[in-house]
């Protein structure tokens, strides 16, 4: 089917094979191209519908969006046109990532403006949350891995996004990746925008304090992240998550399977009222989730508790592989012949004074005494 992007045409449902509406006569191709097949969505500026590119083999799915606005008032419409064109201006820029539509095509005919870009085809996430149920740590986790380094692409492009949620982030059929949509708030953070007080756009229960006051900064993305784990963790709208009398995010209390202790800390830091002690960039989310992620891992250290340490004391190898312990072995024979400082998952050893160097062959010996206890052969 091909269906009429005019407007106000009466019966815009046409067969495949035509190039203008039997009905008002409306050029169907847009661009001698782009084909639309059925409406996916209508707002107050504009419609979108999917489509085919026609000009290739596959004719691969895309999507069309039409700017159409219906709401009253010059400045309304004005501010309208400058967020399609804004939408084009960023995906031209954004979408290199392979989590971010490509834009396709930038037009104007009929007298109204057009915007192509790639289709992902997958479930967003609120829809994914309806179908499966509340998202467990695990699955947040992930989620923040994958999005948070999408936004520091975003980021590093001077991009602010403005309305991350459940709806604007789609899991991928294709490679079940998540993709970041609808840049159409998305804004630039030049030193002339930030100190310059705009217009608040954003979904209500997903925007940081100071993007409602028209201040958006990269942290305020950081902000509206934490609140969409918070929402898929619940299963429940982030207004009722929320203590107003308090002024305090509750969402605990809410949720359908237990976090970490760990992992809390970090969605409440995302989600810090004051942007100065909330996370400034992505990074430092992504630093300490890649810090915590470790925490199920089994512990690979000498364990040496510093109430129990003396000289004469044999470490404690944990769960560890002959392997391993050959290397634990070699670093404390490093360290007690005057080497370099150990690494960071050694636990600290017993000094010894460099006055008095330790024989090798005395150390050797008692190394290899420990090797034979601990790998069995003793």
């Amino acid at each position: 089917m091909s269906y009429c992007l005019n407007p106000h045409c009466s019966n815009p449902e046409n067969p495949n094979d035509v190039k203008f509406c039997l009905t008002c006569g409306t050029k169907l191709l847009l661009k001698e191209r782009y084909r639309a097949i059925k409406p996916i969505g209508q707002g107050g500026f504009g419609r979108t519908f999917l489509a085919v590119d026609e000009d290739k083999p596959s004719k691969p799915p895309c999507v069309i969006k039409q700017f159409y606005p219906q709401a009253q008032g010059t400045n309304t419409v004005q501010k309208a046109v400058e967020l399609f064109n804004q939408e084009a201006i960023q995906l031209d820029h954004l979408g290199e990532h392979p989590q971010v539509p490509a834009l396709l095509s930038y037009c104007i005919q009929d007298d109204r403006q057009y915007l192509v870009q790639e289709f992902i085809n997958g479930l967003n996430l609120a829809q994914e949350l309806a179908q499966n149920g509340a998202f467990n740590e695990s699955k947040i986790r992930q989620l923040l891995i994958d999005l948070l380094s999408v936004l520091q692409f975003c980021h590093s492009k001077e991009v602010i996004h403005r309305d991350i949620k459940p709806e604007n982030i789609i899991r991928r059929g294709s490679d079940t990746r998540l993709v970041i949509v609808d840049f159409g708030a998305a804004k630039y953070a030049t030193g002339a925008a930030l100190n310059h007080t705009g217009t608040s756009i954003g979904s209500p229960e997903y925007v940081a304090p100071e993007q409602m006051r028209g201040r958006a900064v990269f942290a305020s993305d950081i902000y509206s992240l934490g609140v969409t784990c918070i929402n898929l963790l619940t299963a429940r709208s982030p207004f009722d998550s929320y203590d107003t009398h308090n002024a305090a995010w509750i969402w605990r209390q809410h949720l359908k399977t237990p976090v970490s202790n760990e992992l809390g800390k970090i969605i409440d830091k995302m989600l810090e009222s004051i942007p100065s002690r909330r996370y400034q960039t992505t990074d430092a989310v992504l630093k300490d989730l890649n810090i915590k992620s470790t925490i199920g891992i089994p512990p690979t250290i000498i364990s040496q508790p510093a109430t129990q340490a003396s000289p004469n004391s044999p470490p404690n190898f944990v769960s560890q592989t002959p392997s391993q312990i050959e290397k634990e072995l070699l670093e404390i024979k490093t360290q007690f012949i005057g080497g370099k400082v150990q690494p960071q998952n050694v636990a600290q050893q017993p000094s010894v004074s460099t006055k008095n160097p330790t024989n090798q062959d005395a150390v050797d010996k008692e190394l290899q005494e420990m090797r034979d206890k601990f790998l069995g052969n003793g």
